[in-house]
């Protein structure tokens, strides 16, 4: 829920990184999977590169990025120092492709509850 809600802008990247530091590092790594996964199923493109890169923050010389570069997605197998950099780029490419899935295939007849997570947060029930 967390990841979807960070892609969607409906949580910070301060708060997701927040988040992301206060995991074990076997469950920062789980969740670098899950990210790489998601990044999978929403349709990532390297043409989402550049962007993704000067959205999360890092420098395009980090080790993530260089990955991302070329198009490797294993940053869960990165030494921990690489962790928190690896999360907010994989953040930002799953937002990019998430985005672009919801409008172009989902846009009003989508049921998935992760692409309706605003509408959600407006009910009340």
């Amino acid at each position: 829920m967390i990841l979807n809600e960070l892609a969607q802008g409906l949580r910070s990247t301060v708060e997701g990184v927040e988040w992301f530091e206060s995991l074990s590092e076997d469950d920062q790594r789980k969740a670098l999977h899950a990210l790489v996964l998601f990044c999978g199923q929403a349709r990532a493109r390297e043409e989402d590169v550049p962007e993704s890169i000067a959205r999360s923050g890092i420098r395009p010389t980090h080790t993530p990025a260089v990955m991302l570069t070329k198009w490797r997605f294993r940053m869960e197998h990165l030494p921990s120092s690489e962790l928190t950099k690896s999360f907010r780029l994989l953040v930002a490419v799953f937002s990019i492709a998430d985005t672009r899935r919801r409008a172009l295939h989902c846009a009003g007849k989508c049921g998935h509850e992760w692409h309706n997570l605003s509408a959600q947060s407006q009910d009340p029930t």
